[in-house]
């Protein structure tokens, strides 16, 4: 029977192999567009729908190609974007200045948790009624409505971000003698602010619903009412045509504002976990 020495170092064991992360294959969004195509272009063509009502994928591009060259479509295209870039950017500014003065008072907030609950469930096309009783069918009514959505979304993850601050950090800060403005620019902000890239980002998608939805309820100048001008007219594969280029605004929007978020925010650990995954 062997003894063990115990002056004699017994061997490590050995280090676990390191793990191989999978990368998220590049090609799989291709598929699955490929595959809704697909769909598009066959299911006109099998006689499930009745004629007319559903125009294949491909008469939807050519349509579009066609209205590409027209200069009332990018008229109608720049209405909307300047619409929707407005009411964007009014409802960011309100949005953060509210979130952070409510969220930096504790008396404001309890004060006003109420009324940003009830306020906030309100669908802003429920409001076109009054919005175009005092705005009339102008492109400021699609600015208010884009303005009442726009800013519930960025006001909540404001207020999020700022109660994420970590106490610790809060207090040290007030030991340093800071003043509020730089409070505000050395701990509350850098905290909040991928909380406000998220709700820019949600906003941005609402608000762009809205412009289109206002156009082609008030009649403002936009994709909106070509839309309900094509509709109403039974152009059906040019309403398509506009419906699917409101489709493309809307990823082009979105991914727009996840690159500038990961292009602001790359210093941020969940920003860099994020990248570090794909």
């Amino acid at each position: 029977m062997k003894v063990l020495d115990a002056t004699r170092p017994t061997k490590a064991p050995a280090a676990p192999p390191p793990r191989v992360r999978r990368s998220r294959p590049r090609i799989a969004p291709l598929v699955g567009i490929a595959v809704a195509a697909l769909i598009a272009e066959l299911v006109p063509r099998t006689g499930l729908i009745a004629d007319g009502a559903l125009p294949p994928l491909s008469s939807v591009l050519a349509q579009l190609g066609r209205e590409a060259g027209d200069g009332a479509l990018w008229e109608a295209l720049g209405n909307t974007v300047r619409t929707w870039a407005v009411g964007l950017v009014a409802a960011v500014a309100a949005g953060v200045i509210a979130g952070v003065a409510i969220g930096l008072v504790p008396v404001l907030r309890a004060i006003t948790a109420s009324t940003v609950e009830f306020l906030r469930p309100i669908p802003s096309v429920a409001l076109i009624p009054a919005v175009i009783l005092v705005f009339g069918t102008g492109y400021e009514s699609g600015v208010v409505l884009i303005v009442y959505a726009g800013f519930w979304q960025v006001l909540v993850q404001v207020l999020y971000g700022v109660q994420d601050i970590d106490p610790v950090a809060h207090d040290t800060a007030r030991s340093y003698r800071f003043g509020l403005w730089a409070r505000i620019q050395h701990v509350i902000w850098p905290t909040a602010l991928p909380f406000v890239f998220t709700g820019i980002r949600l906003a941005a998608s609402v608000a762009l619903v809205l412009a289109i939805t206002g156009e082609l309820v008030i009649g403002t100048p936009g994709i909106g009412q070509l839309i309900s001008v094509a509709q109403s007219s039974g152009a059906t594969t040019e309403m398509f045509a506009l419906v699917l280029l409101t489709g493309v605004l809307g990823v082009l929007v979105n991914v727009g504002f996840r690159y500038a978020e990961r292009a602001a925010l790359g210093w941020h650990p969940s920003v860099r976990r994020s990248a570090g995954s794909r």
